[in-house]
C-alpha cells in the first residue's frame, strides 16, 4: 500500500485497529517525543519568549556607534577593470 499524501496517511492510521493503534503512538512517543512542555521554563526564559526582536536587543543598543563602518576609498579596486 502505498502512502503518497498525507491524506493517505491519516486514512490509514484511522484505519488502524485500537490496539495497533496504542502500539503507534507508544512508538511516537518512544522516537519522536514533545516539544518541551512551556510550562516548566524558568521565568527568565518565559520573558524573553515573549520579547520581539527589537526588546531584546534593547540592552546592546549603541555599543557599536562609535565603530565607522564606512569604506575607505583607497582600498577598492579601480573602475577602469
Amino acid at each position: 500500500m502505498g502512502l503518497n499524501t498525507i491524506k493517505d496517511i491519516e486514512r490509514a492510521i484511522d484505519a488502524l485497529p485500537p490496539e495497533q493503534l496504542e502500539q503507534l503512538h507508544e512508538w511516537l512517543a518512544q522516537h519522536h517525543p514533545q516539544p518541551v512542555n512551556r510550562s516548566t521554563e524558568t521565568p527568565a526564559v518565559a520573558e524573553l519568549r515573549q520579547k520581539n526582536f527589537v526588546e531584546l536587543c534593547e540592552p546592546v543598543r549603541g555599543l557599536a556607534d562609535d565603530i565607522d563602518f564606512s569604506r575607505n576609498p583607497s582600498t577598492s579596486r579601480p573602475l577602469d577593470l
